[in-house]
């Protein structure tokens, strides 16, 4: 699978050969920095003076990396699909060659710090039901009423939740009905790609 770049992240990665073939390692560092504790104008400014060119190509670079080093690490790309992704930047040989050994080393990172960003949401332990059904009363000798009461176990952070939920049969079919459908178009191949870009 390869990576596509916008027109906009072409041109924050086409600042890396004016920093310099040397200068990869610096804004790979910076990359992965920014990415452990966010923006740092100032370790820039730094990288700026110090490799002699400008802080906007400087933040330009590390944006630039920072969405490589990401999207590729989420998706898990091989290497020969790193490096046909970043083919069509037109970068030399030696660039090329550090861009994919800064991939190959810091991936497994990435994905840690990804996978720590990402929100924590309750996941299913068990569900319990009950069926009740009102077939009479005093005021109307035959009438059906039905509701179904559920009982759904979550788990979060290592507990265990529980909400209770009750609803009628016909609103439950038509829920069961929408789920279907959704889980249908889950397995159209427009979705399958967003879900392999998500994960």
């Amino acid at each position: 699978m390869l990576l596509v770049l916008s027109a906009e992240q072409r041109a924050h990665l086409g600042c890396l050969p004016r920093a310099g073939g040397a200068a990869v390692g610096e804004l790979g560092r910076l990359a992965l920095e920014q990415l452990r504790r966010g923006a740092a104008p100032r370790a820039c400014e730094t990288a700026a003076r110090k490799l002699n060119v400008g802080v906007d190509t400087i933040q330009h670079g590390v944006e630039g990396l920072v969405y490589l080093l990401t999207e590729s690490s989420k998706l898990m790309i091989s290497e020969v699909d790193f490096q046909d992704s970043i083919h069509v930047l037109g970068f030399s040989d030696e660039l090329n060659k550090s861009l994919l050994q800064l991939y190959l080393n810091n991936r497994k990172e990435i994905r840690s710090i990804l996978g720590e960003l990402a929100p924590r949401l309750p996941s299913y332990h068990s569900l319990e039901w009950r069926l009740d059904v009102q077939l009479a009363s005093r005021s109307l000798r035959q009438q059906i009423k039905a509701a179904v009461t559920m009982k759904l176990h979550l788990n979060q952070n290592e507990d265990q939740t529980a909400q209770v939920l009750q609803t009628d049969p016909a609103t439950l079919l038509h829920l069961i009905q929408q789920l279907e459908q959704a889980l249908g178009e889950m397995k159209m191949n427009h979705c399958r790609r967003i879900v392999r870009n998500m994960k």
